[in-house]
C-alpha cells in the first residue's frame, strides 16, 4: 500500500481526518489540491489527506466515488460525514463549521465506506 499524501500530517492526536478521494487526471481535483493545502493551515487540530483513488486503489477499495471532490471526514473509525463537496475553500469551511456546530452526526455509508475509514484510522 502506497504512503498517504498528507496535506496537513497526524500528529499522535488529531481531531479529525479529513480525506478528499479524487483523481489526478481531474483539474478539479488538482485545482482542490490547494483547497486542502490553505485549509491545513487553517485546522491544524486535523489532519488532511490526499487520496488519488487510481493510484491508492489498493486504499480506496470498492468506494464508487461518481463526483469529484469528495470528502471522507472521520473521527477515529466513526464517518461524521462522505460525499461529495463543492469546488472553494469557502463550501469546505461551510461543511466543517457546520460539523464543529452540529455535533457531529454518524450518516448512513455503505460497507466500503466504512472499510475505508478503518484503514485509514489504522493507517501509522
Amino acid at each position: 500500500m502506497s504512503s498517504l499524501d498528507f496535506c496537513h500530517p497526524p500528529r499522535a492526536r488529531h481531531r479529525w481526518l479529513i480525506s478528499c478521494l479524487c483523481a489526478q487526471w481531474c483539474g478539479t481535483c488538482r485545482d482542490y489540491r490547494s483547497v486542502l493545502e490553505t485549509l491545513a493551515g487553517e485546522r491544524t487540530e486535523d489532519a488532511l489527506v490526499w487520496i488519488d483513488i487510481e493510484d491508492q486503489a489498493e486504499l480506496a477499495g470498492d468506494i464508487d466515488v461518481e463526483t469529484f471532490p469528495t470528502l471522507l471526514v472521520q473521527q477515529g473509525e466513526r464517518v461524521l460525514f462522505f460525499g461529495a463537496v463543492l469546488p472553494g475553500v469557502e463550501p469546505l469551511r461551510r461543511l466543517l463549521r457546520a460539523l464543529d456546530e452540529g455535533g457531529a452526526r454518524t450518516p448512513q455509508v455503505d460497507a466500503a465506506v466504512q472499510e475505508l475509514a478503518t484503514r485509514l484510522a489504522q493507517q501509522p
